[in-house]
C-alpha cells in the first residue's frame, strides 16, 4: 500500500512540474509576442492618377531596444510597399529598379536625455513627443503617401491593382557595434511581415 501511494505521489509531482513548466513557457511566449509590430490599418487608394498608401501600426519595443534608445541610439524603421499585381507591371518595376521595392519610407526614432523627449523624423520633417508611446504611434503612420504614378494605366489595369506593405527595424542603420549585437538576436528582429493590401472594393 505504501509503495503504491509513493508511486502515485511521484507521478503526481512529475505532472505538476510538467504543468508548471508549460505555464512558464506559455507566459514567456506571450511576453515575447507582446513585443513587436502589428498592422492596425492599411489602405491602398487609386485616385487622380496616383497610387497612395495609408498605414498605422502598433509597435511595442523590447526592453533591450528601449535601453538602447534611451542611451542615445536612434532606431530607424523602414516602411516598404511592393506592387504585386498586375504581375507584368510589378515585374517590370522590380527589373527597372534592379529588384528594389516599389517605394520605401524611413522613420527615425530618437530620444533626447536632457529633455526626456522623443523625436520622429520622416525625411526632412521632424516632430517631438512627450512619451515613448506617443512617438511609437507615429512610427509607420502615414496618410496619402504616393507610392507610384498610374496615370497612364488603363481602367482594367487599375482594377487589378494589389500590393503588400511591411514595417521593420532597419538594422543596417544602427551603429556598427549594435549591428553586430543584433545578429541572431530575436529582440532586435522587429518586423511586421508582409501584409497584402488592395484598394477599397478590390478582391
Amino acid at each position: 500500500m505504501t509503495a503504491s501511494t509513493t508511486r502515485c505521489w511521484k507521478k503526481l509531482k512529475q505532472q505538476l512540474l510538467l504543468l508548471a513548466s508549460l505555464l512558464l513557457l506559455a507566459q514567456a511566449g506571450l511576453c515575447h509576442a507582446a513585443d513587436g509590430i502589428v498592422a492596425q490599418r492599411l489602405q491602398l487608394e487609386a485616385q487622380d492618377g496616383a497610387l497612395s498608401v495609408a498605414s498605422r501600426y502598433r509597435i511595442t519595443l523590447p526592453a533591450m531596444l528601449q535601453q538602447a534608445l534611451q542611451q542615445g541610439v536612434p532606431l530607424t524603421f523602414r516602411l516598404t510597399f511592393e506592387l504585386t499585381r498586375p504581375r507584368s507591371s510589378a515585374y517590370w518595376l522590380q527589373l527597372s529598379r534592379w529588384f528594389e521595392p516599389t517605394a520605401s519610407l524611413s522613420f527615425k526614432l530618437s530620444h533626447y536625455g536632457l529633455t526626456g523627449r522623443y523625436r520622429v523624423t520622416i525625411g526632412g520633417l521632424s516632430k517631438n513627443y512627450a512619451s515613448l508611446d506617443e512617438a511609437l504611434a507615429a512610427v509607420g503612420s502615414i496618410a496619402g503617401w504616393k507610392v507610384m504614378d498610374i496615370g497612364d494605366w488603363s481602367p482594367a489595369e487599375q482594377q487589378q491593382l494589389r500590393g503588400r506593405l511591411r514595417l521593420e527595424l532597419d538594422l543596417g542603420q544602427l551603429p556598427r557595434p549594435f549591428q553586430l549585437n543584433a545578429l541572431g538576436a530575436d529582440d532586435w528582429a522587429m518586423d511586421s511581415g508582409w501584409n497584402s493590401i488592395a484598394p477599397s472594393g478590390g478582391n
